[in-house]
């Protein structure tokens, strides 16, 4: 069963030169015949792609790939310049966590918030207070106005309530980062219950051993394009060639290391 699909999917974004043009500068402009349309930069095109339910899936390029902006597309955040997305099951995005918290309200009623967002009902997350503020770490603060939080805790209080119910899909953007290092065991504790379950997960990351050995399938992306998809080991070994040309990949090495190490004690 299909859980997201993307038809033809292109967007396009506008630049900072288009953002500052206004009304009284056009019209001189047209007056005066200077006027042009100011420019638009492509961030994807014509991206096709299905994931079914419960596969794992990595998003691989370089910097400014549109690696990110894909999975805003999926989770609802941008809308498509053309084409179609269209995705089956809740989301829990994992992406730029804390986004769209109020400050002014308190730590309990941004949670409810913040679930609402997310598709669950007010109900539904008012039961839900307790257990994420004690996965949080953040019960004592419970009344407390969100805007006397750091920004490590509100990051923390946002994968809380994005992760305590196990979604039918999970959108991950780049390694996390949340909090200090016992914390960020538990993130990845509670993430690798979901990767062991029927979650759909589409995860973007540099890190080409992670993705090749916990992801089924990988996407190439390259200047807004799919560049290739396939077998997640067979795609990340074409592009970290493409980026090393004929050295030995740190992908090889890794390989041919498990290939004939023994895993000994910490004494050696």
């Amino acid at each position: 069963m299909t859980a997201v699909l993307l038809q033809s999917v292109s967007l396009w974004r506008r630049t900072q030169e288009e953002l500052s043009y206004d009304l009284k500068r056009t019209i001189l402009h047209v007056l005066e015949r200077r006027y042009r349309r100011p420019p638009r930069r492509r961030v994807l095109h014509n991206i096709s792609l299905q994931i079914e339910r419960g596969e794992k899936v990595g998003i691989i390029g370089p910097n400014g790939s549109g690696k990110s902006t894909l999975l805003k597309l999926i989770c609802g955040i941008l809308t498509p310049t053309k084409g179609h997305v269209y995705v089956s099951g809740r989301i829990a995005p994992l992406i730029e966590l804390g986004a769209g918290f109020d400050a002014d309200i308190t730590v309990a009623d941004n949670i409810v918030y913040y679930g609402v967002m997310l598709g669950f009902s007010k109900k539904e997350m008012q039961g839900r207070i307790d257990p994420i503020l004690d996965f949080a770490e953040l019960a004592e603060y419970r009344n407390e106005p969100l805007k006397t939080l750091s920004s490590g805790m509100v990051t923390r209080l946002g994968f809380a309530i994005a992760t305590e119910q196990r979604p039918e899909i999970l959108i991950l953007d780049e390694v996390l980062s949340v909090g200090d290092e016992s914390f960020k065991i538990k993130c990845m504790q509670r993430i690798q219950d979901f990767w062991d379950h029927s979650s759909t997960i589409i995860v973007v990351s540099h890190d080409m051993t992670f993705i090749a050995a916990q992801c089924s399938r990988a996407v190439w992306l390259e200047h807004g394009e799919i560049v290739y998809a396939g077998p997640a080991s067979q795609v990340t070994q074409l592009y970290l060639e493409s980026v090393y040309g004929d050295q030995t990949t740190p992908l090889g090495n890794s390989h041919s290391l498990s290939s004939d190490a023994e895993v000994l004690g910490t004494s050696g």
